[in-house]
């Protein structure tokens, strides 16, 4: 198994994860997927949150806002969906995106598993 392999696998292994996904945010195409495909289509996901992560940084330049995004949460009536820009690998445009069951997460350790996955990532 490759680096993203493992950190698509550790994803998973985070309470209350449905998916997981590794995106390359200047094409949309994701670079590897884990999860329960008849749940959620990952690869539909990954291009819709690249718009997010387009926008969002359009209206920070506009802002004239000199700094970076963390991640990004998307809060539904079931799930949460987090996109964690990739800091370590900033100039190649990467993000993770993990699925989770808003009743079974803690919303907290995922954010912090991720990081930790993040600082072990080699792509």
């Amino acid at each position: 198994m490759n680096s993203v392999d493992i950190a698509l696998k550790e994803s998973l292994e985070i309470g209350g994860a449905l998916g997981a996904a590794l995106v390359d945010f200047t094409s949309g195409m994701t670079l590897g997927t884990a999860g329960n495909a008849h749940t959620l289509d990952l690869e539909v996901a990954a291009a819709g949150n690249t718009e997010v992560i387009r926008a969002k940084l359009r209206t920070m330049e506009s802002l004239g806002l000199q700094d970076t995004i963390e991640d990004i949460l998307i809060t539904l009536g079931r799930q949460y969906h987090l996109i964690r820009l990739l800091q370590s690998h900033s100039g190649r445009g990467l993000f993770l995106y993990l699925v989770l069951d808003k009743g079974r997460a803690n919303l907290a350790l995922a954010r912090h598993r991720l990081r930790a996955i993040e600082a072990q990532l080699d792509v």
